[in-house]
């Protein structure tokens, strides 16, 4: 595997341990003995002060710190006293260069970070009881911590700022701000779409958008990814519970949901299991003591995507290679991650025939529970609610773009984040791990390993060659236990390619061709992609995966929060586990999806009725595909 481009990672990592006594103290991954509470430690020159009481069990309080994102050391609550200095140091800061004398919980350090809550809650509104996030808010912890039992500096009770309600994705609550800019560094960094920065100064500083506009008029790509490392209520997603709960409650209508691979893998946590644990079939079970009509599993549509996708791609090679067209654009990217969609429609217009014209999994399920499926269930369909639960606060926006209502209805009615549903779950008094696992629902439970395998960053691209090089070459992927390991992993932009040899006549222009694909997670990470395609890199590129958020959607905004590479990584594994146990793990082999193509969708994979209704159809330039 070859790296074009610059792959480093938007995402921090501990610093390196070595240890080394003999080389000299201030050589670089040098040991410095350092003393902490009044024991030793050795710790690696560089390593902040915080880093070196984490690596070895002395706990020490962050709020504006997190593990994806730069340092700011803007809270202070981190402080420490380091002898001989006069003032406390911010330790996520402070790296250390020479030995030091360390007291993380001095009387003067106690009463510091005491103040600093103190200070933080004078200018907080509102109360704990009604807050979304009573129970898992860091500054509430942090109050328990340190005691915080009366308002030393009193308390604000009237709203400074409008709550902004403009987005489909999500709210800004500014009064449950505490200034700690995560989310601005997440959106700059991290996102590398610079929709939020610290505005004005003093008691009038607040984070804002340009011009204050809300947040629906400028360029957010609703990636939410500023909610999951907000440390408060500042940020939330668009919560359309109430109006969920009214449709079951609602005798007239027919509710159906579908569950992306992602949320399964994460929504435990929501009930205490640590990251790691999926629960696929706990979750279909508490679906229906919820009241929801029919159980769908959003892996279907993901094999359907495969299907499309891939056809697209070898249309696309086809019409460049044999019919020498050069209006096709190659490489084709990947169009599922709506939040990467939205990026290039802000920052890369011109690129959008780039993009393959095949609707995500979720936008592909609307119209076909709505014509196909309501058809044979002999229900009218504006008495089907369709429900897409998604690890993604970007999918609320899709659901309701204008042009998502092919089927004569609004496809997708509402979209539900982990969290969002793990609440409505609790509220039906269930306790998720402990219920009894059952199967999802006719004619959408068939699916294969390679749909569930989506949820990952590399997935989408790992289903796809499991069943492109089989249609093409008639043999499986020459990899062991059909793991393509080169689409794994978190590096931030991966390359690799795949040689087709021995083809099937009919796919005779693609012998030796050697198939090149690109996976990208993040927009940081797309972000140079799409310049390395702009300076005219990526000739020899075919295929690009693109995911809008880290770690791809195990790392998406409506997951259950804290979020951390540590815990994406964990989501992952449940996910390849889980696709390794299938017996299907191959989406062209979908007998449920043959039997559409058969039944309903005649014409095949991008024929005539599938680019009606599961495909957008337009293109930068308005031409429009009939």
């Amino acid at each position: 595997m070859t790296n074009k481009i610059d792959n480093r990672a938007p995402i921090s990592q501990k610093p390196h341990t070595v240890n080394n006594e003999n080389h000299d103290p201030n050589a670089i991954g040098a040991d410095i003995e350092v003393e902490i509470n009044g024991s030793a430690y050795k710790i690696p020159l560089g390593t902040t002060i915080l880093e070196a009481c984490k690596m070895n069990g002395v706990h020490v309080p962050t709020l504006c710190h997190h593990p994806d994102l730069c340092l700011a050391g803007v809270c202070r609550i981190c402080a420490v006293e380091v002898e001989g200095m006069r003032t406390l140091q911010a330790s996520c800061t402070f790296p250390i260069t020479n030995r030091l004398k360390i007291k993380t919980t001095s009387e003067k350090v106690r009463k510091a970070r005491r103040h600093i809550l103190d200070l933080l809650l004078s200018e907080h509104y509102g109360e704990c009881y009604s807050c979304h996030r009573n129970n898992n808010c860091e500054l509430q912890s942090l109050s328990k911590e340190y005691g915080v039992d009366f308002y030393r500096f009193g308390h604000v009770t009237e709203r400074r700022h409008k709550i902004d309600r403009s987005s489909y994705s999500v709210f800004r609550d500014m009064d449950k701000c505490i200034l700690c800019k995560r989310c601005v560094r997440t959106c700059i960094d991290l996102q590398e779409v610079g929709v939020l920065e610290a505005t004005n100064k003093g008691y009038e500083t607040t984070i804002s958008t340009f011009m204050d506009k809300p947040l629906a008029d400028v360029i957010c790509i609703n990636c939410g990814q500023c909610i999951n490392r907000c440390p408060t209520a500042a940020l939330k997603a668009n919560d359309p519970s109430d109006e969920i709960w009214e449709a079951i409650d609602n005798p007239k209508k027919h509710v159906v949901i579908q569950t992306a691979p992602s949320p399964r893998a994460a929504i435990g946590e929501e009930f205490g299991l640590p990251p790691g644990h999926s629960m696929t079939r706990e979750l279909n079970t508490a679906l229906r003591m919820i009241g929801f009509d029919k159980v769908f599993d959003t892996n279907f549509t993901a094999d359907l995507t495969i299907m499309e996708e891939g056809t697209e791609l070898l249309m696309r090679l086809k019409a460049k290679l044999v019919d020498k067209d050069d209006s096709v654009m190659l490489p084709q990217f990947t169009s599922c991650s709506p939040g990467w969609v939205k990026y290039i429609e802000h920052f890369y217009p011109d690129y959008l025939d780039y993009m393959s014209t095949c609707k995500s999994p979720q936008q592909m399920f609307g119209p076909l529970i709505k014509t196909f499926y309501a058809d044979k269930e002999g229900i009218d369909p504006k008495d089907i609610v369709t429900v897409a639960v998604m690890p993604c606060s970007a999918k609320k926006f899709e659901c309701n773009r204008p042009e998502m209502d092919d089927s004569g209805f609004k496809d997708v009615d509402y979209g539900l984040t982990t969290r969002e549903l793990a609440q409505m779950i609790k509220e039906a008094g269930l306790n998720l791990p402990t219920l009894k696992p059952s199967d999802f629902d006719s004619p959408f439970g068939e699916a294969s390993g390679a749909g569930l395998i989506f949820g990952a960053t590399g997935g989408v691209m790992e289903a796809a060659l499991r069943t492109a090089y089989e249609l093409v070459t008639g043999r499986e992927v020459p990899f062991a236990n059909l793991d393509i390991m080169p689409c794994r992993g978190f590096e931030g932009v991966k390359e690799a390619s795949v040689k087709l040899e021995n083809v099937l006549p009919a796919w005779s222009f693609l012998e030796g061709v050697d198939l090149k694909f690109m996976i990208a997670h993040g927009t940081a990470n797309a972000k140079k992609v799409m310049e390395a395609l702009v300076r005219g890199e990526l000739k020899d590129v075919h295929f690009i995966e693109v995911m809008g958020c880290p770690g791809g959607c195990i790392g998406g905004g409506g997951q259950p929060i804290p979020t951390s590479l540590e815990i994406r990584t964990k989501r992952a594994e449940a996910i390849y586990k889980e696709d390794e146990g299938l017996p299907l793990r191959k989406s062209h082999e979908n007998t449920h999806v043959q039997y559409l193509y058969e039944n309903f969708l005649t014409d095949g994979p991008c024929g005539h009725l599938s680019h009606k209704l599961l495909h957008t159809h337009y293109t930068k330039r308005g031409k429009y595909i009939d």
